[in-house]
């Protein structure tokens, strides 16, 4: 049984496409296609939640991503060990949520984008 969110009124987005696949989309190429989505999506705000989260969410890996490669080997090891395979485990359950129609608000930046939408 999907659970349909608060935001989620709306079954199409306005770029005429089906709403949960637009959301889940947004996550596609992680903050690129997330900034794409929110620039020309402006009704759907189910799709913007998406679009806002993912633009905050893999920000914030590529952020940590730089951060950690000015440690030249341990950064390099927790990059290759740690960020990677938890971000596309990440990348993979916030395409899905968004697919299946739900808000899955990750702990603080899903309220961020939830704010601002």
């Amino acid at each position: 049984m999907t659970v349909m969110s608060p935001l989620h009124t709306e079954k199409t987005s306005i770029l005429g496409l089906d709403a949960n696949l637009v959301a889940a989309l947004t996550y596609l190429v992680g903050f690129v296609t997330g900034a794409i989505v929110l620039v020309l999506e402006k009704e759907n705000r189910f799709v913007r939640f998406h679009a806002t989260q993912s633009i905050l969410v893999f920000g914030g890996i590529v952020a940590i991503d730089i951060l950690l490669q000015i440690v030249p080997l341990l950064g390099a090891l927790l990059v290759l060990f740690l960020v990677i395979p938890a971000s596309a485990i990440l990348w993979l359950v916030l395409m899905f949520k968004a697919y299946q129609g739900e808000e899955f608000k990750l702990p603080l930046v899903g309220r961020i984008a939830a704010e601002r939408v």
